[in-house]
């Protein structure tokens, strides 16, 4: 008796666990009382094979209300019926599908030009919804309730009546609930965070009303400063009287470290030359969202260009900051010139700054006789300065900057032994990221300057050329009164560290110390790889003048690695 037990609780075991492993899978079909178009089977995207009867039930009941927001309105589930031991059919009554939904509103509620967001035909007194949109039109004008301050918003459609043989009325009720505003700010995570870019830059500010969504789209803003990212969206504690906004913000280093080796060929001496450059950015190191920006840079044909800037923003919690700039430019045995420049700037808003001050040049010829058709004195200019800047980031950490647009413009006099010629000079920038995907994108930029004058000297004119103007010519090797220039990018990223893109340049330049006016054109590509060490940029481009055939000596290589430390 003892064995025979322990047999069959074996038995047992082995059959429970063979059947239970193998268990037959469940079928669903539906029927109704008419005949169901293919098209609606379609759309209900009905599963039609279950692994147990819980998951077959909770199907039904989803088709049920698909066919609901189908238009179906008077339908229900008549019966659930087995039909074998692994089959069922849900016997459903649709009745009239009905088409559209006639909304009856208050004006007071929401505007014609609000309501154009979720309906094209619109009345004083009602709008017209198809059945399909109802549920995410209703969710679109909560959002625009939402961001009136309304978090608790909540709409519903009542008082249900038939108009015709398709078509049904309901009236909108909406409430509002407490409307709320910000009532104080605490950040988490990094608590020496400089407020003052959370109400100038990010637009945040005590008294606003509350809007989720544009409370996430201005934390993520905060990422393109660099020194900051949001480790994850703001959240709200509601009190019965007030609102409390926490932002969760964790400080990044962004002290930056560039170095760029170049390779070319000298077109004289067919050898190779290099091309060095140093850029040392210190940011936000004492906590002010501060700058100090170090530039040193020199080539084979022994130009030197020097540049040192510090920048205070927001001084004393106010929208206006301060910025000073050095300059120092020598051409071999030439001419050396120093430009200073001051501006006092003041923040309109997140995306938009204006500012004014004072740019002066002195510039001395280095040469010790003068050489004929190159016009090279000592002199000395003063400008009053003015300009905007518009800046629109985006949330990406490769290209955090998706529109940048700046105006400069200075008004002033160059004396020049004893005489005094008055001068305008103009610096425009336009750029513009397209993304067409998450992987593709289009880069376009402008540059464009002018100096306007009754006379000029090679020592004051604009200088250009190289990776950060026109790639495939040397760095400052062209001298112009007038030159823009238009540099394309098609980018391609694989992920977060790695792009490719393309390199189309195409420029233009007047010189009136020469009388020349020419066309530039560049090609090329370009690699970046974000590794440990830093972004490490690697550019080919071959520029050439106009009429010019092609050489491969005009090629350019620069190679770049920006450190993080």
């Amino acid at each position: 008796m003892k064995y025979t037990l322990y047999i069959f609780l074996y038995l047992n075991i082995y059959t429970c666990f063979f059947f239970g492993t193998h268990a037959q899978e469940l079928t669903l079909s539906i029927k109704a009382e008419k005949p169901i178009p293919q098209g609606i089977k379609d759309s209900l995207q009905m599963q039609t094979t279950f692994k147990d009867f819980a998951a077959l039930k909770k199907e039904t009941d989803t088709v049920y209300l698909k066919l609901q927001r189908m238009g179906y309105i008077e339908s229900e589930l008549l019966q659930l019926q087995k039909e074998s031991d692994s089959s069922y059919v849900a016997d459903f009554f649709l009745g009239t599908k009905y088409s559209e939904l006639k909304v009856y509103y208050s004006k007071e509620d929401f505007s014609k030009k609000e309501l154009q967001r979720v309906a094209s035909e619109i009345t004083d007194r009602y709008f017209m919804l198809p059945f399909e949109i109802i549920p995410n039109s209703l969710r679109k004008l909560t959002a625009l309730r939402n961001q009136k301050g309304n978090a608790f918003a909540r709409l519903r459609l009542t008082e249900f009546e038939k108009e015709g043989t398709d078509k049904l009325s309901a009236t909108l009720l909406v409430d509002d609930g407490t409307t709320r505003s910000v009532d104080s700010i605490a950040i988490k995570g990094y608590e020496k965070f400089p407020r003052s870019f959370l109400k100038y830059y990010a637009g945040v500010k005590k008294g606003q009303l509350f809007n989720q969504n544009k409370l996430v789209e201005q934390s993520e803003n905060l990422n393109s400063l660099g020194f900051v990212s949001a480790i994850k969206p703001p959240e709200a504690l509601f009190r019965k009287d007030s609102t409390t906004v926490y932002f969760y913000l964790e400080k990044q280093n962004n002290n930056l470290f560039d170095g760029i080796l170049g390779f070319a060929t000298d077109e004289e001496t067919q050898k190779l030359t290099f091309n060095g450059y140093l850029n040392l950015e210190l940011n936000n190191n004492l906590n002010y969202g501060e700058q100090l920006l170090l530039n040193y840079k020199a080539d084979g044909n022994e130009q030197v260009n020097f540049r040192v800037k510090a920048t205070l923003p927001y001084l004393l919690k106010t929208p206006f900051g301060l910025s000073g700039e050095l300059k120092i430019f020598k051409r071999d045995s030439t001419f050396i010139t120093t430009e200073q420049q001051l501006r006092a700037t003041y923040q309109i808003n997140p995306k938009s700054t204006t500012y004014i001050g004072y740019k002066g040049y002195d510039s001395s010829n280095l040469l010790d006789i003068a050489i004929a058709g190159t016009p090279v004195e000592d002199f000395k200019s003063k400008f009053f300065i003015a300009g905007a800047t518009y800046v629109k980031p985006q949330n990406k950490k490769l290209f955090p900057i998706k529109t940048a647009i700046s105006l400069d413009g200075g008004i002033g006099a160059r004396d020049k032994e004893g005489n005094s010629d008055d001068q305008v000079r103009i610096e425009t920038l336009l750029n513009n990221i397209f993304n067409l995907n998450y992987k593709n994108s289009i880069f376009v930029q402008n540059i464009t300057s002018v100096l306007f004058s009754d006379s000029y000297l090679v020592n004051e004119l604009f200088r250009f050329g190289g990776i950060n103007s026109i790639r495939g010519f040397n760095e400052n090797s062209i001298d112009a009164s007038l030159y823009s220039v238009i540099n394309t990018e098609y980018r391609y990223q694989f992920n977060e560290g790695v792009f490719v893109h393309s390199i189309i340049d195409v420029g233009y330049f007047e010189n009136e110390t020469l009388s020349l006016k020419q066309n530039l054109y560049s090609f090329g590509f370009g690699l970046g790889l974000n590794t440990k060490a830093g972004l490490f940029k690697f550019n080919v481009a071959n520029g050439n003048t106009e009429n010019q055939d092609f050489s491969f000596s005009n090629t350019k290589i620069h190679i770049s690695v920006s450190s993080k430390f």
